[in-house]
């Protein structure tokens, strides 16, 4: 097959790109070259979260790769067979492991075997979707789809000093089942998760009071707390909607300096935005479901309040690895996705 050549500076020129070209890479056995990596970032090229994706796709695959270093601004990816497996990834510090097992799941889907992934690095981190957002939000909808997948948070890891660790299996699943995503549903629950470490007991009860607050007219919020001693120290909450259908969600990390009211409430704003908009997926969940939609082989759609650059990326990715459509339609209050 011949090279394909992937131009990093492409839509939201990020990440998440190089993560996605290498995980269809070894889901579609064809060599990938990578170029102007990160471009669109203050700075340019592979960091260690990046990095450590890019090896963890290629122990699943047994890929050569070339450029695989800190600061690279080109990769070239040439996946074998996927081989799955137990693998353990140290990310570094409080590199993102979301970001890193974003990358791994696609291709651990085509693998004779189970595969069994060890993760260090920050659990909760900035710019990074967290595990609880995984495990409520993503894996569920995924579960829908015949993939069986689940996570354990074998501690947490917060920005700067990282430690954090999760434990992952994930199942091969040759065909995936389509879900319909066109309307939402009965709303079934509201509920989240508080999570805080090496902190006072009452930071998680504030900022889990402040989400209820703000939550009273959409419905009974029921949070329960993760408090925890660890090598980092941090502070956040995770909320989810349950509706018949499917999941919205959003999260709130904590900073130093941030009143823990201030936390829970701008989650819960996050969340009520969601809830008030059209969307059947969240604004962070459309862009990372999309490629196993198409992978199901079958007409899927789903609604969006909002057409994300990572999203709008996602699609133009997606079509230059595999034989894929997808239709755009202005809706009252945002968008429909028809993948024909």
């Amino acid at each position: 097959m011949l090279l394909i050549e992937i131009d990093g500076s492409e839509g939201e020129g990020g990440g998440q790109l190089l993560r996605c070209s290498v995980a269809l890479s070894a889901l579609t056995g064809r060599e990938v070259r990578i170029f102007n990596i990160r471009a669109k970032r203050p700075k340019a090229g592979l960091a260690h979260q990046h990095l450590a994706a890019v090896r963890g796709v290629a122990a699943l695959c047994e890929a050569r790769v070339k450029g695989d270093s800190i600061g690279s601004r080109e990769l070239v990816f040439s996946p074998r067979a996927i081989i799955g497996g137990r693998r353990r990834f140290d990310v570094g510090s409080a590199g993102s492991v979301s970001l890193v097992l974003q990358a791994c799941i696609l291709p651990a889907l085509r693998s004779e075997k189970n595969t069994v992934l060890e993760i260090t690095g920050g659990t909760n981190v900035r710019w990074s979707p967290p595990v609880d957002y995984y495990i409520n939000v993503l894996f569920p909808i995924l579960r829908r789809m015949g993939v069986e997948i689940h996570m354990r948070i074998d501690a947490r890891g917060f920005y700067p000093e990282g430690g954090g660790k999760v434990t992952v299996e994930i199942e091969p699943a040759k065909e995936l089942t389509p879900i319909d995503l066109s309307a939402r549903g009965e709303l079934r629950s509201l509920r989240g998760i508080c999570f805080s470490q090496n902190l006072p007991e009452h930071v998680s009860k504030r900022i889990s009071h402040s989400a209820k607050k703000s939550l009273l007219e959409e419905g009974d919020m029921r949070i329960t707390s993760d408090v925890s001693n660890g090598a980092s120290t941090g502070a956040g909450i995770c909320l989810f909607a349950e509706y018949e259908n499917t999941i919205l969600g959003a999260d709130a990390l904590g900073e130093r300096g941030v009143p823990a009211e201030k936390v829970g409430t701008a989650a819960a704003e996050a969340l009520k935005k969601e809830t008030s908009g059209v969307g059947t997926l969240d604004i962070h969940s459309s862009d990372q479901l999309i490629p196993f939609l198409v992978l199901t082989g079958s007409s899927s759609v789903f609604r969006i309040r909002e057409m994300s650059e990572h999203l709008k990326t996602q699609m133009w990715l997606i079509s230059r690895f595999l034989d894929a459509r997808f239709e755009v339609k202005t809706i009252s209050g945002g968008f429909e996705i028809v993948i024909p």
